[in-house]
């Protein structure tokens, strides 16, 4: 099993920066491909970025690209989230999620989430 937990979340302003983390457990961290999404409130949760198990590859959604970056740790079972030059509409709850060796873009894909924090963005 694998657990996840968030951190890094809080309130910022529009054109600022934060970085988000994911730490999981266990010795198998090495063998999951790790995902970022988000959900705001009335609407459904969606993409944002994900990265491979040795992170040797990304992939991002079009409204972060250029502006977000993902990576990993796997001497610390931690994902990352940099976050630049952020907007009100990036306003949502992050999620990281884990998937058993390959990457993924869809939510069904993803079988671990953590609990979520919050970013809040204001104008």
């Amino acid at each position: 099993q694998v657990q996840l937990v968030e951190s890094g979340g809080g309130l910022v302003q529009a054109g600022g920066s934060l970085r988000l983390s994911c730490a999981a457990s266990g010795r198998t961290f090495s063998d999951y491909a790790m995902g970022w999404f988000r959900q705001a409130p009335g609407k459904e949760r969606e993409f944002v970025g994900a990265i491979t198990r040795n992170g040797g590859s990304t992939y991002y959604a079009d409204s972060v690209k250029g502006r977000f970056t993902i990576s990993r740790d796997n001497a610390k079972n931690t994902v990352y989230l940099q976050m630049n030059n952020l907007k009100p509409e990036d306003t949502a709850i992050y999620y990281c999620a884990a998937r058993l060796l390959t990457i993924a873009t869809m939510i069904d894909m993803y079988d671990y989430w953590g609990p979520g924090t919050q970013v809040t963005v204001s104008s």
